[in-house]
C-alpha cells in the first residue's frame, strides 16, 4: 500500500470536502458510482469527471479536471493504471491538495511525482472502505 494511515486520515478529515472523481459516470455497476455515494454520505462534494460530463448524484459532471470552474481538494482516480499518471499530473496542475488512486490503480512513478509536487497521495486503497474505519 502507498500512503500511510496518517495520510489516509489527513486526506479524509483535513484536506477538504470537494472531491473530483475521475471515471465517475451514471453506470451504477461501476465501483466509482458506489464509492461516490459513500463519500457524499460523509459530507464530501463529489464532482464527476468523465468524457460524457454526466450529472451524477446531483452534481454536474465535467469532461476533464481542467474544466472544473472551482477549486478541487482531492482527485479520486478510477481509471486504468496506464492512464492514472497523467491524471495525477493534471491534479497537481489544477492545484489539488491530494490524489487518491483506487484499489488496483498503481503507478509508482506518478506516486513519486505527485509527492514531489507537494500533494498528499494514496494509491491502491479505497476511500469508501477507509472512511468507514474512521468511525
Amino acid at each position: 500500500m502507498y500512503g500511510t494511515s496518517q495520510t489516509v486520515r489527513k486526506i479524509l478529515t483535513e484536506t477538504g470536502d470537494t472531491w473530483a472523481v475521475v471515471g465517475l459516470s451514471n453506470n451504477q455497476d461501476r465501483a466509482a458510482y458506489g464509492v461516490a455515494r459513500v463519500l457524499q454520505q460523509f459530507g464530501k462534494r463529489v464532482v464527476p469527471v468523465h468524457p460524457k460530463a454526466e450529472t451524477v448524484h446531483g452534481e454536474q459532471g465535467y469532461a476533464s479536471l481542467a474544466d472544473i470552474p472551482f477549486p478541487v481538494d482531492v482527485v479520486d482516480v478510477f481509471v486504468n493504471s496506464d492512464l492514472a499518471g497523467p491524471v495525477a499530473d493534471e491534479a497537481a496542475s489544477i492545484g489539488a491538495k491530494a490524489v487518491w488512486f483506487q484499489l488496483g490503480v498503481i503507478d509508482e512513478a506518478a506516486y513519486e511525482r505527485t509527492r514531489e509536487a507537494g500533494l498528499e497521495m494514496v494509491m491502491d486503497r479505497c476511500p469508501a472502505i477507509e472512511i468507514n474505519s474512521l468511525r
